[in-house]
C-alpha cells in the first residue's frame, strides 16, 4: 500500500502511503502523459457538471444512529439477483491499456478478485474475448453504444452473449460526442499501437478519427423504439445508462428494461446538468422499485457510497479512479481502489450505525436546509 518516493534518503527510498482514492489521482497525474491525463479528466465545456458531481456529495450530510451494536457487519447486496462483496462496482470507461499495458485485462483480474460487477467499456483496447480470458470467472456486463450501422452493434451484442457477459449497458447520452476542450487542444488520438479492439477491421478506411473509430459512427437518431430493438436481439438485461430525470426514469420501466443508472457521463457530455446525486431521489421516488437503480459520478470515499445508497441507489460505479489505480500498478492497483472504498464503505456503515446494506435507508440522511 505505498509507492517509491524518488527522494532517497541514506540509500533508501522514501515511500509514500496509499491511503485514500485522492493518493491516486495524485500518482496517476504525475505518471500519465499530459494527453492522456486530460483525456480522462476531461469534462464537457467548463467542467461545472463535471465537478458539480463530487461537491455534490459534501453538501449532504449524515444523520448517525448510536449504539447499535456494529461488532459485526456486512457489506454484501446483489445487483440483478448476483451476490457482490460490496456495492461498488467499475463503471465503463474506455482505453485502459493508455493506463498501463495490460488494459482492461488487469481490470477485469481485480474486480474478479475483489468479486463485484465490472462494465466493460464497448471503447476497450481489448477485446471482449480477451477480458473473459483474462479473468473467466468475473462477473460481467457489457456498455453498448448503437451504430449508424446497426450490424456493428448486432454483432457485439450476440458476441457478449455468448461469452457469458451477464447484462447489456445501454448507454443514451452520447447521440454527439461532448466537447471537451483540452482533447481538442491536444489532438487526442490513440497511440498507433493501441486501438479500438471490439471494431478491429470494422471501419475500413472510413476518413477522420474520433476516439479510436470514424467520426460520425454514433447514431443521433436512437430513440426510445431502440430499446425495443436491442430486446428483440438478446435474452440479455437491458441497463440504461444516462438517466437524469424522473419522466425519463418512467419511460425506461415502461419500456421493460431491468435497471437504470443515474450517469451524466461524468460530466463529459452536457455541461450545466445536474450532479447524479442530486438526481437520484426523485428516480427511485418514481421507480418505486420496480427495477433497480444505480448511479455513477463523484464516488470518492465510502460516506459517499453510503450517501448515494441512503438515497436508493442499489449499487454505485466507479470510473475515473479505476483509472488512477491501473496508472499506479495495474491489477493491483484497480484491487487497491475498490479496497480502499470498501474499508471506509463499511467503517462509514458502522459509524452510522449500520450493520448490512439493508438497514441503509433514507433516515440516514439530513437534508440540510437550503
Amino acid at each position: 500500500m505505498s509507492i517509491l518516493g524518488c527522494n532517497r534518503e541514506g540509500g533508501r527510498c522514501a515511500e509514500m502511503a496509499m491511503v485514500c482514492l485522492t493518493d491516486f489521482e495524485e500518482y496517476a497525474k504525475e505518471h500519465l502523459s499530459k494527453a492522456t491525463w486530460d483525456y480522462y479528466a476531461a469534462g464537457a465545456d467548463e467542467c461545472c457538471t463535471r465537478d458539480d458531481n463530487l461537491l455534490a456529495y459534501k453538501r449532504i450530510r449524515l444523520r448517525p444512529r448510536i449504539l447499535r451494536d456494529v461488532s459485526v457487519s456486512d457489506t454484501r447486496t446483489t445487483v440483478l439477483g448476483t451476490e457482490i462483496s460490496f456495492p461498488v462496482g467499475i463503471a465503463p470507461t474506455a482505453f485502459h491499456c493508455l493506463a498501463w499495458h495490460e488494459g482492461e485485462m488487469a481490470t477485469a483480474r481485480a474486480t474478479e478478485a475483489v468479486n463485484t460487477c465490472y462494465i466493460t467499456s464497448t471503447y476497450s483496447t481489448c477485446s471482449v474475448e480477451e477480458i473473459v480470458a483474462a479473468a473467466p470467472n468475473g462477473y460481467r456486463w457489457f456498455q453498448l453504444y448503437v451504430y449508424r450501422d446497426r450490424k456493428v452493434s448486432e454483432q457485439i451484442v450476440h458476441r457478449v452473449e455468448a461469452l457469458g457477459y451477464k447484462a447489456l449497458v445501454l448507454t443514451v447520452d452520447v447521440p454527439y460526442t461532448g466537447k471537451r476542450r483540452n482533447d481538442i487542444r491536444n489532438q487526442f488520438k490513440l497511440p498507433p499501437h493501441l486501438k479500438v479492439k471490439n471494431f478491429d477491421g470494422v471501419f475500413q478506411n472510413a476518413g477522420p478519427e474520433e476516439y479510436g473509430i470514424p467520426a460520425n459512427t454514433l447514431d443521433p437518431s436512437i430513440s426510445w423504439k431502440d430499446v425495443y430493438w436491442l430486446k428483440s436481439l438478446t435474452r440479455l438485461p437491458i441497463i440504461i445508462k444516462g438517466i437524469l430525470t424522473k419522466e425519463d426514469a418512467e419511460l425506461a420501466v415502461e419500456h421493460g428494461v431491468q435497471g437504470i443508472i443515474v450517469s451524466n457521463h461524468g460530466g463529459r457530455q452536457l455541461d450545466g446538468g445536474p450532479a447524479t446525486i442530486d438526481c437520484l431521489s426523485e428516480i427511485v421516488d418514481t421507480v418505486q422499485g420496480r427495477i433497480e437503480v444505480y448511479m455513477d459520478g463523484g464516488i470518492r470515499t465510502g460516506s459517499d457510497v453510503l450517501k448515494a445508497l441512503a438515497l436508493g441507489a442499489k449499487c454505485v460505479f466507479i470510473g475515473r479512479p479505476a483509472i488512477w489505480g491501473l496508472a499506479y500498478k495495474g491489477e493491483e492497483g484497480v484491487r487497491e481502489v475498490l479496497q480502499i472504498l470498501n474499508d471506509e464503505f463499511r467503517l462509514s456503515m458502522a459509524l452510522s450505525g449500520c450493520r448490512s446494506v439493508a438497514e441503509i435507508n433514507r433516515n440516514l440522511i439530513q437534508f440540510s436546509k437550503l
